[in-house]
């Protein structure tokens, strides 16, 4: 079906900036909401960014706004997530996921999800 791969995982301090990618691979057509979400230790897993198909609906959760930037080259398969003035808050596993419905930022409505990658700002 459909792969996705996370990379760009790492420890960064406060301030500092990171950038994941997620990698698709399979029947990319399916991959219409390619969405972040993240689980910190203790946490339930969080959304964090999600963008449609065409990149035209981006949406972002309160707690990055302003700091994390979602995007998508659909003729690479691929989505990033450019992470900037990052706090320890951020510290977390980050997941990228894709839903088959036109837009959703439910995690229960997404299909396929990667195996993530850590994410770890010192303070």
């Amino acid at each position: 079906q459909v792969q996705l791969v996370e990379s760009g995982g790492g420890l960064v301090q406060a301030g500092g900036s990171l950038r994941l990618s997620c990698a698709a691979s399979g029947r990319t057509f399916s991959t219409n909401t390619m969405g972040w979400f993240r689980q910190a230790p203790g946490k339930e897993r969080e959304f964090v960014a999600a963008i449609s198909r065409s990149g035209g609906i981006l949406t972002y959760a309160d707690s990055v706004k302003g700091r994390f930037t979602i995007s998508r080259d659909n003729a690479k398969n691929m989505v990033d997530l450019q992470m900037n003035s990052m706090k320890p808050d951020d510290t977390a596993v980050y997941y990228c996921a894709a839903a088959s419905t036109s837009w959703t930022t439910t995690a229960s409505q997404f299909n396929y999800w990667g195996q993530g990658t850590q994410v770890t700002v010192s303070s």
